[in-house]
């Protein structure tokens, strides 16, 4: 039962995809070929960027005492993102919008970090002074 229903939303899912781009060509015309094609090369452009700042983010990830998997992880979003928005259809692009916009996963504190913010002598106590005699 739910290999059928996995296969039917698969398969509707290209079936909507063109009921949609037939809709919105016989409205607009030229300028959703336009749109589409302009979307489509944002996409190649999102992918090629990416692949470039890969590397550099997973190195300025591990300097600061992250994991590379978060950093891998939004290169990875932003891949997957920009092959939607190569895919020609309004769906893909919605989709790849809502991937572009998800946050990376933020700033997390490791476990090492927290010791590393304290000071090494606790029984310091900064202040100014002045020496009366």
């Amino acid at each position: 039962m739910r290999l059928l229903l996995a296969a039917l939303i698969l398969l509707a899912f290209p079936v909507l995809e063109i009921w949609i781009l037939i809709e919105l060509g016989s409205r607009y015309g030229g300028w959703l070929f336009v749109y589409l094609v302009l979307v489509a090369l944002l996409g190649w452009r999102l992918i090629k960027d990416e692949q470039i700042m890969m590397l550099g983010r997973m190195a300025q990830t591990m300097s600061q005492g992250g994991t590379p998997a978060r950093a891998l992880f939004g290169s990875a979003k932003n891949i997957i993102a920009g092959i939607l928005l190569i895919i020609p259809g309004v769906i893909t692009d919605a989709i790849a919008l809502i991937l572009i916009l998800l946050p990376s996963g933020g700033k997390l504190p490791n476990s090492n970090q927290r010791w590393t913010n304290q000071a090494a002598n606790d029984d310091v106590i900064e202040g100014e002074y002045r020496r009366e005699d």
